[in-house]
């Protein structure tokens, strides 16, 4: 274990204990023993057993003593006491390990009628919600308008669209300007940076499979990608050449939600003084259905 402060070890053995006293032998699959016990919920040395430790090793875990502490005992340690996601993330804080990256209770593919109405309220600028890949997996009125997409955030035809892909593959996104070659740089590190978050991915060959199409598809993408740059999400200002609006300049800000760590909101605010918020205006405002926002199914 690493070195911890006494607050931590305070509290790692008031959460073990709490977590301990909480789950009865019935529910942690014991069979109910005669007599009273003198201790609510489970003891020491059935969690030990439990969880494939030894017995004083667990007593020294819950005392917040500097032992070795790996996360496969944790784990086993978290499964016997039943930690929901953020309860085990909280365990390998308080042992002094890094946390294992967050989990989202949702369906990969559902989306809470909160969300929706959240991008809808940012009309009538534009606003979409991503997935780890930048796979778009809804766009308010706005967005779906200058991108040509359905409220699903999906292509004509159904086709699924992916925000690098356009960026490097499609003319509108390639407005010339001086900013471009920043841009894009910084795009390609901030995309490898979200995948790195989906290590399962990596493994599945998901990320593989649209890297390697890109780097067919695109000179400056493959390029890029053997700089190997990472960057943290961040701001990023976006430029787009619209054959109805003209030039588009957009600060694109990426928007975490706990509850869908797999999910980003990215919400596009036109760049002052660029003329871009008096041209979607008129864009939107010319079709019925980004005048207003889109009622939540």
């Amino acid at each position: 274990m690493r070195q911890s402060t006494p607050h931590r070890r305070h509290e790692l053995r008031r959460f073990l204990m709490s977590r301990r006293a909480g789950l009865s032998p019935a529910e942690a699959g014991l069979p109910a023993g005669g007599g009273a016990r003198r201790t609510p919920g489970l003891r020491r040395e059935e969690v030990a057993v439990l969880a494939g430790v030894g017995t004083t090793w667990y007593r020294w875990l819950e005392q917040g003593r500097d032992i070795t502490v790996s996360p496969q005992v944790l784990d086993g340690v978290a499964r016997v006491l039943r930690l929901t996601a953020v309860e085990r993330r909280h365990l390998y804080v308080l042992a002094g390990l890094n946390p294992p990256l967050p989990e989202s209770g949702e369906a990969p593919d559902s989306l809470c009628p909160g969300l929706r109405r959240l991008i809808d309220a940012w009309l009538p600028n534009p606003a979409h919600i991503m997935d780890a890949y930048w796979n778009t997996v809804a766009a308010n009125a706005s967005a779906a308008r200058l991108l040509g997409l359905g409220p699903d955030g999906r292509e004509p035809g159904g086709r699924p669209h992916n925000w690098l892909w356009h960026y490097f593959t499609d003319p509108a996104f390639r407005p010339r300007s001086a900013a471009r070659e920043e841009n894009a740089r910084r795009v390609v590190a901030q995309f490898r940076a979200s995948c790195t978050e989906r290590p399962d991915a990596w493994r599945a060959g998901e990320v593989a499979e649209l890297v390697d199409e890109l780097r067919a598809a695109s000179e400056e993408f493959a390029g890029l990608w053997e700089e190997g740059a990472v960057r943290p999400e961040g701001q990023l200002v976006n430029e787009l050449e619209h054959p109805l609006a003209g030039r588009l300049a957009f600060e694109s800000s990426p928007l975490r939600i706990p509850s869908r760590p797999d999910l980003t909101i990215v919400m596009h605010n036109p760049v002052p003084g660029s003329g871009t918020a008096e041209r979607v205006a008129r864009l939107v405002a010319a079709d019925g259905r980004a005048s207003s926002p889109v009622p939540s199914s």
